[in-house]
């Protein structure tokens, strides 16, 4: 034992002759008016910029190097929202190593920087009951695999024996069934708006929309990681065609009915995604017009990109049978600076041209989650009312 304390001290004797002790740095460090000061130790690099959703246009903003080789900026005030950010080191990009709060969206891993304010309120933690998260693997004949889904249960479940209406809640092209959980903070919004009385209880479905994968990445088995195509995982060729619709509705519904205690009925039903899940939200209900009252398509519109053989005429029809089938609310959403925002404006002109009532949300900013989370926070209020 006391040649044991004897080489630790030795060890910690050198570790500081030879400067080898970490250098603890703040960073981010958010001041009282809301500023950000991000620090980076990296005396041996040339150039170190920011990179974040609160700069514009994901612009890179160079850092500053002082003489002690800590690269140092300082932003804003910047407005409460939650933003994710990178430094590039010489071109490379890294997660702050000062800052254990982290994020995923796909292949996307970044730091995760939250300003506080009314507008971040309903995404924080807060002292209220909780609802449950579950991972939970169903069978999906239509896919010829077992897949992977996230569901939230709303607190009081357990204990309870109601049943719950369900929202079947869908990611964008490159995520996952873990994108509206970590990056969208879609249980924290539900757990805070049932606790204001803001939104009904209900169960949120998240599937993996990803034509190939059964789940995320991490969560995938071995044996089937060498075999998937990474193109036929994302966008567009998890677009195209009909089997994740036919999947969504004909496995994971029955399945989610089946063990959990929900509305059997379209009354119960709502369905909602962003960009390419708002694309699969599309497609469900016009495929099957009669199984939802509550559609949500954030941030798309008509994608005559990847439908490469798009009929007006015949999509017309299909809004029409959604007509007929008179949803209690079809809502979309999109930012003004967002890719498809024409999309979303031709879609909607398709929509008046039937006669199709929708409710439209415009937004500023773009293709990000910033709205996609803000979205979620006022269409969840709006179901099963």
């Amino acid at each position: 034992m006391k040649k044991f304390a004897i080489l630790f001290v030795l060890i910690i004797s050198l570790c500081q002759v030879h400067g080898q002790q970490p250098v603890q740095l703040k960073s981010p460090e958010i001041l009282k008016d809301n500023s950000v000061i991000f620090r980076l130790n990296a005396p041996e690099a040339k150039s170190v910029k920011l990179q974040g959703t609160m700069n514009t246009g994901w612009e890179g903003l160079e850092m500053n190097k002082n003489q002690d080789g800590i690269y140092e900026i300082k932003i804003g005030p910047v407005d409460p929202e939650i933003y994710v950010y990178t430094f590039q080191v010489d071109g490379v990009s890294i997660l702050d190593p000062s800052n254990n709060i982290v994020t995923r969206d796909g292949s996307h891993i970044e730091s995760s920087l939250v300003i506080s304010g009314e507008k971040t309120d309903v995404y924080d933690v807060k002292d209220v009951p909780h609802g449950n998260v579950s991972a939970v693997w169903y069978p999906a004949e239509k896919l010829g695999m077992t897949r992977r889904c996230m569901v939230y249960t709303p607190p009081g479940y357990e204990s309870s024996k109601k049943s719950y209406p369900v929202l079947y809640l869908l990611h964008g092209g490159g995520g996952d069934e873990e994108a509206w959980l970590g990056r969208g903070r879609a249980n924290y919004i539900l757990d805070n708006l049932i606790a204001q009385g803001k939104a009904e209880p209900m169960i949120i479905v998240i599937p993996n929309g990803n034509l190939m994968a059964t789940s995320a990445p991490g969560e995938t088995p071995l044996e089937l990681r060498t075999k998937q195509n990474q193109q036929e995982m994302g966008t567009p060729a998890a677009m195209v065609g009909e089997k994740m619709q036919h999947s969504l509705v004909e496995d994971l519904l029955p399945f989610i009915e089946a063990n959990y205690r929900v509305n059997k009925n379209k009354e119960g039903r709502a369905i909602a995604g962003l960009s390419m899940g708002g694309y699969q939200t599309l497609k469900t209900s016009n495929l099957y017009p009669d199984m939802f009252d509550y559609i949500g398509v954030m941030s798309m519109g008509v994608y005559t990109s990847v439908d490469d053989g798009f009929n007006k005429e015949g999509f017309k029809s299909k809004i029409e049978a959604i007509k007929k089938a008179d949803p209690k609310l079809y809502w979309i959403g999109c930012g003004t600076d967002d890719f498809l925002y024409q999309l979303a404006l031709d879609l909607m002109k398709i929509y008046d041209e039937v006669g199709l009532d929708y409710k439209y949300r415009e937004s500023s900013g773009g293709h990000t989650w910033n709205n996609w989370r803000l979205y979620l926070s006022e269409f969840a209020p709006m179901l099963f009312k």
